[in-house]
């Protein structure tokens, strides 16, 4: 399995970008999921390269780029603006910003759950998607938004999040930037 993430930053990255995984630049989770990783789909985006254990598969990145292209595109330069503080995870304390409701940002979480879910793989938190969808920023530190700030949605990311097998870092593998 690889395991995958689309994302929404706010700050600044670049197509690319390595960063270790407990210095994330800012994001609003769109969904997380695993792929299979087969041979033997050729053209298909399932050819394993790198000799596996969690390397990269040929075209597959490509494959989920393009079928997340339209959505991710026309969700582009949505205003979302960002609410009240809260706790997420174990005890609440994960510090995370809450997105206010946002018909955009929601559309977009749910085109694009539809589209992992018709890949070969799963999406290992289904209790945190569809109507169960909470967006937020993680906070880092001092790094975090504010109530009331908005933020432009305009860079969506597919990361890798054990790039070559490795987990301490994250690499984005397809960058949507609105145009300016």
């Amino acid at each position: 399995m690889r395991n995958l993430i689309l994302v929404a930053f706010t700050e600044p990255v670049s197509d690319g970008l390595v960063f270790p995984r407990d210095d994330w630049p800012l994001h609003i989770t769109l969904v997380r999921f695993d792929v299979e990783m087969k041979s033997g789909d050729a053209g298909t985006g399932g050819e394993v390269g790198n000799g596996g254990g969690g390397g990269h598969v040929a075209g597959l990145d490509d494959r989920i780029a393009g079928l997340i292209d339209e959505p991710v595109r026309a969700a582009l330069g949505s205003r979302l603006t960002i609410g009240e503080d809260a706790g997420f995870g174990r005890q609440e304390s994960v510090p995370v910003s809450l997105v206010e409701p946002s018909r955009p940002l929601q559309d977009l979480h749910e085109s694009l759950v539809g589209t992992v879910m018709g890949l070969p793989g799963r999406v290992p938190t289904p209790h945190h998607i569809l109507e169960n969808y909470r967006p937020h920023v993680s906070h880092h530190g001092d790094k975090r938004p504010r109530p009331g700030d908005v933020v432009v949605l305009d860079r969506v990311a597919l990361v890798d999040m054990a790039p070559d097998g490795n987990h301490s870092v994250r690499r984005i593998l397809h960058l949507w930037e609105l145009t300016k």
